[in-house]
């Protein structure tokens, strides 16, 4: 892994820096856990990645003509560091920023181009993504919605639950069944879903820690324009599963948060009972543990990141990082709890405690990603 950074490199970090001082307030950094997120917070995250948006910052790995900078790696890879470390805000379209506009950019037609994607950059329309339903949450080809041909339009029965920001979304990127009879990976279709049609119902799901960031989504013979098709006809899985992606040092940033929150569980260790913790040598201990945990997996993530660079397969090496990325994540959130439970700054570790389960089920459940570390970094067989 060489990660040497040209002088071109170093200068989009010190303008990125200088800017983020600039801009980045203490009120925004205290936005950015979406914990009891209330209407006008969500409103001030919107208005800041219009913000972002407007300096050339919301998406330096897109393209300059979708308003990105058409980052190189190594110019993504110091984006998602200092971002990180700076505790900037994640886009409120994270989702849509990484996999959907992608899949937009390779399918969609111009017109969907030019009108959707600077609106999401922004944060003016939010998007969510109609993958997982009820018996098919990581088996996407399992799914049932469907969406049967009538005309000018497809009518799309079916539900989608642990649709993230379901309820406040503008669009969705749904994946339906417009072949019954053809081989489950073969008769998807993804459409392109103005959520203000009549006949969808969202109702927002309450999680373990009282957040609202996820929504079961039902559609009641919704009729969506044909033309709102995305890629070919039954051609949804390769939408799904497209290679594209212009975010390819995003890795960084597993590390990068993690880092962050041991740093802040130190700073809180440090203020709590005079900083009794920080005299424990078990507590020191564990915490010395994570810590060079947190380093093994910048390696891991830098490995993979290397394999982009050099023309290798980052997938293995990324799919074992998000693993321990989950796991190191869940231990440090019941540190963090088993020591100060609800006290620190705003009881935000009683919060983490509860939201660090999902940690080794979004991106990806931790079973789904060991079984790609074992067939493509130990090439062991898949039976």
């Amino acid at each position: 892994m060489d990660f040497s950074y040209p002088a071109e490199v170093e200068r989009f970090r010190d303008e990125l820096r200088s800017w983020l001082s600039e801009n980045l307030t203490e009120e925004l950094i205290a936005a950015r856990r979406p914990s009891g997120r209330s209407d006008a917070v969500f409103e001030k995250l919107r208005a800041w990645n219009a913000t972002m948006a407007d300096a050339g910052w919301a998406a330096v790995s897109w393209p300059c003509e979708y308003g990105g900078r058409g980052a190189t790696v190594l110019e993504q890879l110091v984006y998602t560091e200092e971002t990180t470390r700076a505790r900037a805000p994640l886009p409120l379209n994270v989702i849509g920023m990484n996999n959907i506009a992608p899949a937009i950019m390779q399918y969609g037609t111009e017109s969907q181009k030019t009108t959707l994607l600077p609106r999401m950059m922004r944060a003016d329309d939010i998007w969510c993504q109609g993958m997982s339903e009820p018996e098919a949450g990581s088996d996407l080809a399992a799914l049932r919605t469907k969406a049967v041909r009538d005309g000018d339009h497809f009518v799309v029965t079916g539900q989608k639950i642990w649709t993230s920001l379901g309820h406040q979304a503008n669009w969705c990127q749904l994946y339906v069944r417009t072949d019954p009879d053809a081989p489950k990976h073969k008769g998807i279709s993804c459409l392109i879903v103005d959520m203000s049609l009549p006949g969808i119902e969202a109702r927002p799901l309450v999680t373990l820690n009282g957040d609202t960031d996820f929504a079961e989504v039902f559609f009641h013979d919704v009729r969506v324009p044909a033309d709102a098709l995305l890629g070919p006809l039954n051609g949804g899985w390769r939408v799904a599963t497209t290679t594209l992606s212009h975010e390819r040092a995003g890795a960084a940033r597993l590390y990068a948060e993690l880092q962050v929150r041991l740093e802040e569980l130190v700073a809180d260790f440090a203020e709590v009972d005079s900083g009794d913790a920080l005299e424990d040598p078990v507590i020191l201990r564990h915490l010395g543990d994570i810590s060079v945990r947190i380093k093994y997996l910048e390696v891991l993530c830098q490995r993979a990141i290397s394999a982009t660079l050099h023309g290798g397969d980052p997938l293995g090496s990324a799919s074992l990082a998000k693993t321990v990325w989950g796991e190191i994540g869940q231990d440090l959130a019941a540190l963090a709890f088993d020591v100060l439970g609800t006290r620190g700054v705003h009881g935000r570790w009683a919060d983490y405690r509860l939201s660090s389960r999902a940690l080794t089920i979004a991106g990806g459940t931790s079973q789904i990603n060991k079984n790609i570390t074992a067939q493509r970094v130990l090439g062991l067989p898949r039976s």
